[in-house]
């Protein structure tokens, strides 16, 4: 389910602000997600205004690193920072091995098959080609499995790092779709750890592992990429 949006407020704005804060706030909630086709005629028809000052909304955004320029294509919403992605996973791999090696005697039984099922549900959006909804699902995944963390500020940083990789994760699992199947089994292999009490060292490895190999893959796809252009 989308989350629903903020009303936009266009009180004293002209007609590009108002279009530009549309544009913005969509593409902030994934409603238009990294790809996503702008047209601007249908933007515009939406907001009762002509093109142009769609047009100026968009290059506002072109500027901000929110929109990209394609020959022959037009406006789309912009992809991966892959510097920034990189770094954001990078931190919260760390963090939140940690946090979740810290958190495993704490997890009731009760949790573990929460994360259980949410896992099988994140394997039928794998059936269902349906990629937000693994995003959604992931989160909630390794939240029930680290929000028992005893160091409350671990868990603030953590969920401040999520809060960043929001709007880069769904380009990322578009980008190297093979990596979610696999993602889903290890996730079975880490709820195995902690359900066997098995020594904090172990978990802490497999969940840092675990997000660290999405970075692998990542590179490993992105500089393939890089060779073909």
């Amino acid at each position: 389910m989308t989350n629903p949006l903020p009303q936009l407020n266009s009180v004293g704005l002209s007609k590009t602000e108002r279009a530009h804060e549309f544009v913005r706030t969509r593409i902030l909630s994934s409603e238009f997600a990294p790809g996503h086709r702008l047209v601007l005629a249908e933007i515009a028809k939406e907001l009762g205004v002509s093109v142009v000052p769609v047009r100026e909304a968009i290059r506002q955004l072109e500027a901000e690193g929110l929109v990209t320029f394609e020959r022959n294509v037009g406006a789309r919403v912009a992809m991966i920072d892959s510097s920034a992605y990189v770094n954001s996973m990078h931190t919260l791999g760390v963090l939140e091995g940690n946090a979740t090696a810290l958190a495993a005697p704490f997890v009731t039984t009760a949790q573990i098959e929460h994360a259980t099922e949410l896992n099988e549900e994140m394997h039928q959006c794998l059936v269902d080609l349906n990629p937000r909804e693994f995003t959604i699902l992931n989160r909630k995944f390794h939240s029930v499995l680290y929000e028992a963390c005893p160091n409350s500020h671990l868990v603030e940083l953590i969920n401040s790092e999520w809060d960043r990789l929001n709007y880069l994760r769904e380009s990322t699992f578009a980008f190297v779709p093979e990596r979610a199947a696999t993602s889903v089994k290890e996730h079975t292999q880490l709820l195995q750890l902690i359900e066997i009490q098995a020594e904090a060292e172990y978990v802490e490895k497999l969940a840092r592992a675990h997000r660290l190999r999405t970075i692998e893959k990542y590179l490993a796809k992105n500089a393939h990429h890089t060779e073909k252009d």
